[in-house]
């Protein structure tokens, strides 16, 4: 049985143009979680229902209910990171990156970097941290998301980083080479 770790290389040699170390099923991302057990059960269940009404109402196009459900449960748990992270997006559909960035950093600093609300939080502050040409921010990011588990992530950071960039495109010339050499010219 092969491990983990030649699992990698198989999967680098016959996949060139993937990310490093992204192999299939081995992702962690969906096994992350967030330290909710901390916060008053009553609290958390009107908290995560407000939540739920105001990611139903930006889903409808309804932004204004949506950051008006996403203020509540931040009033009621102001020390939980989910509701800055829901109310981020609302922030951005509306336009307001500044802000929407505003308060990915308070949910990546109130999950203390872990979890699946900070997975998400960083990848979202990644991605608005490339669009505003901060690359190098940017990839921050999505290495620390990339530690978390987000295949998503990983594959940002390696687009990010021109030198891994050119090792898998030389890797692929190699494989696409072997897989269909070229007739010797004389």
């Amino acid at each position: 049985m092969a491990s983990e770790n030649d699992r990698a290389v198989l999967w680098t040699i016959f996949n060139p143009t993937s990310p490093f170390g992204d192999i299939p099923g081995l992702t962690q991302e969906e096994d992350l979680a967030d330290d909710d057990c901390s916060f008053d059960p009553n609290l958390l269940k009107k908290v995560k229902n407000l939540e739920l009404q105001g990611v139903s109402a930006a889903e409808s196009g309804d932004l204004k209910t949506a950051l008006n459900h996403f203020d509540q449960a931040i009033q009621i748990l102001p020390i939980r990171a989910s509701a800055y992270n829901n109310r981020a997006q609302a922030k951005r559909l509306q336009g307001d990156t500044d802000s929407a960035i505003e308060d990915l950093d308070q949910a990546i600093l109130l999950s203390k970097g872990t979890g699946h609300t900070a997975c998400q939080a960083l990848v979202q502050r990644g991605l608005l941290l490339r669009l505003a040409h901060r690359d190098e921010d940017a990839r921050a990011d999505f290495e620390r998301a990339a530690a978390l588990g987000s295949k998503f992530a990983r594959q940002q950071a390696v687009i990010l980083n021109p030198y891994a960039a050119l090792c898998n495109r030389m890797l692929s010339e190699v494989i696409s080479n072997l897989r269909n050499p070229k007739p010797e010219t004389q």
